[in-house]
């Protein structure tokens, strides 16, 4: 009777075959979710790519250099000689632009990785550190949350004085209180669910548990902080180069084109106004696929 049942085929309806259905649905459907690229998505990488391509291999898209200058072709509207453009030296506005992609990229993609490491750090010793350590990382993280971030950074290059590097360091320890406190939370619901629980009465050591169990789970929301802050990081090093506490003119950097175009706003808007647009399409393409990505998690 038994080998009757195991040769006989699934009758329709049965719950066998019920059960496949749906989990075929499901896989179909997810498969779907991860196959439609929204337009989006598309713009986004599309933006991403080319800034990246544009900071790796300038010369691809221009053979002037960020530093050439031309007294001559001073204050030149953009024309197809100049697509951008020329600065109250006879600089090609679009080749520092092109240049300055690098820079401006470099800071900022530098700035989130310190300060997600150490977010990751302080959430590690929180989440998974006895209670009394807990509290003191809770506390701590509190009240650095409650300075503004870019106050702390300005503390900090008060102290340490101004530049490339120091910017890019305060712009990291800026943004590491609020990462914390989330890779934190994270933390705490991996140690906490059941299949961390299964695992300690399994007797599975602290160390595979928190490799196996913890930290896979902190990946994905650590990798949606990435691509959310580095659009942040961006305008706020900007920011700080165009007060002249990070990179300074000459420099080829939006920020401080930025800054050295702002006394020939009136008469010559291309100064401003194509620094200013790089530094907004690197930041809103970095927000919209972070969160993009974030909401695909949730989907699925």
């Amino acid at each position: 009777m038994t080998q009757d049942l195991l040769s006989r085929p699934a009758e329709a309806g049965s719950p066998t075959i019920e059960r496949a259905d749906a989990t075929a649905s499901a896989a179909r459907n997810r498969f779907g979710r991860l196959r439609r690229i929204r337009p989006v998505e598309a713009v986004s990488v599309l933006v991403l790519a080319f800034l990246v391509l544009a900071s790796l291999a300038p010369t691809l898209f221009t053979a002037i250099g960020p530093f050439d200058t031309s007294p001559a072709d001073a204050f030149r509207a953009p024309s197809l000689d100049h697509l951008f453009g020329t600065d109250q030296n006879g600089r090609d506005v679009f080749a520092r632009v092109i240049h300055g992609s690098s820079t401006s990229l470099l800071i900022g993609i530098s700035a989130t990785a310190l300060g997600v490491g150490l977010a990751v750090i302080l959430g590690l010793i929180g989440g998974l550190g006895p209670k009394p350590v807990d509290f003191v990382v809770t506390r701590f993280l509190e009240v650095m949350f409650a300075f503004p971030s870019l106050l702390l950074g300005l503390i900090f290059i008060t102290v340490f004085g101004s530049g490339i590097v120091t910017s890019t360091i305060a712009v990291g320890l800026a943004t590491a209180p609020g990462y914390a406190r989330i890779i934190r939370g994270q933390v705490l619901l991996a140690r906490n669910s059941g299949y961390a629980e299964a695992a300690v009465a399994l007797g599975r050591s602290r160390t595979r548990i928190i490799v196996r169990h913890v930290l896979p789970n902190v990946l994905g929301p650590l990798f949606v902080l990435v691509t959310l802050g580095l659009g942040q990081t961006i305008v706020w090093a900007s920011s700080l180069s165009f007060l002249g506490l990070g990179a300074v003119p000459p420099a080829a950097e939006w920020g401080a084109m930025l800054a050295s175009g702002r006394a020939y706003i009136a008469n010559a808007w291309w100064l401003t106004v194509f620094p200013g647009l790089f530094i907004v399409l690197s930041a809103v393409a970095a927000t919209a696929l972070g969160r993009s990505i974030q909401q695909r998690g949730r989907e699925s």
